[in-house]
């Protein structure tokens, strides 16, 4: 399952000199102390940055990419090439942008299958979606953001979030709070990072932060409200493995409805989260 990571954008220091400033993601431990990654290893960090920028944008143009990246146009459009002979994009015709490719999805596909945790997730996640009627999450931390890794989408606001596997910041969702809460390696990456604005509540400072999840420990779950968009709220609990949450489950939906449920939600979010992690190895 994902792990506490540098911050994505951390892995690329881009300027505008048309220089590759690719940053090694090879582990420091896996090559000698002091070696430099050699062009092979370079030219793969730079192809892997160059998919990650389709994370936030769903088509991109050569120039779109080049700017991103910190690299020449002809470097750019050598490696999106590369990467559409292989399926991992594909070109448009007609506007010349490219997207992720349907290997890529495949590949997406099968680490999914193969997700344990996903797995043993599902039907609870199912369940609690049928009682309710509200939308329900499985997510997971990475570096300093949560990623909805499932979703059953029922109620009001489901499309709000987004497509699964969508990320956002650990401080403005339930979700990473209550993670951060109870895995401090999650918790300093964030205070790391620190707590840019997202919406108009989120939380914009440590002091703020530790007394959320000071809250959050004591009550064994976490709350959201309007703090990643407005009108809406969620509720989490951790999944706990060996004593460190590795993952939460959440409800979401309209502030009123969620609000008005909320100690149902807390027991049957607390009872599905205790039956996944008996699942987990």
């Amino acid at each position: 399952m994902s792990t506490v990571t540098a911050d994505r954008s951390s892995r690329r220091a881009g300027g505008d000199d048309g220089e590759d400033h690719t940053v090694s993601s090879v582990p420091k431990g896996l090559r000698g102390e002091g070696e430099q990654p050699t062009g092979s290893l370079r030219s793969v960090g730079t192809a892997l940055d160059v998919l990650e920028c389709f994370a936030i944008d769903g088509s991109l143009g050569v120039s779109d990419v080049a700017r991103r990246l910190g690299i020449g146009k002809a470097t750019a459009h050598r490696l999106l090439q590369t990467l559409a002979t292989r399926g991992f994009v594909e070109q448009d015709r007609e506007t010349g942008k490219y997207r992720l490719g349907m290997h890529l999805y495949e590949l997406g596909h099968l680490a999914q299958a193969r997700n344990t945790f996903r797995h043993a997730a599902l039907p609870h996640l199912q369940a609690i979606a049928a009682a309710t009627g509200y939308t329900v999450n499985f997510s997971v931390p990475d570096g300093v953001d949560v990623v909805f890794v499932e979703r059953i989408e029922t109620g009001a606001g489901g499309e709000l979030l987004g497509h699964v596997g969508r990320r956002l910041p650990l401080h403005c969702t339930s979700s990473g709070k209550v993670i951060a809460a109870f895995n401090p390696a999650v918790d300093q990456a964030r205070r790391t990072a620190g707590f840019p604005p997202y919406a108009r509540r989120t939380i914009r400072t440590e002091t703020a932060w530790s007394r959320a999840l000071a809250d959050v420990r004591r009550q064994g779950f976490a709350v959201s409200h309007g703090e990643s968009f407005e009108g809406m709220t969620s509720i989490a609990v951790p999944v706990m493995q060996r004593k460190v949450a590795v993952a939460s489950i959440s409800a979401f939906g309209p502030t009123d409805q969620i609000a008005a449920d909320m100690d149902r939600l807390r027991v049957l979010l607390a009872t599905a989260s205790r039956q996944i992690a008996a699942q987990l190895p």
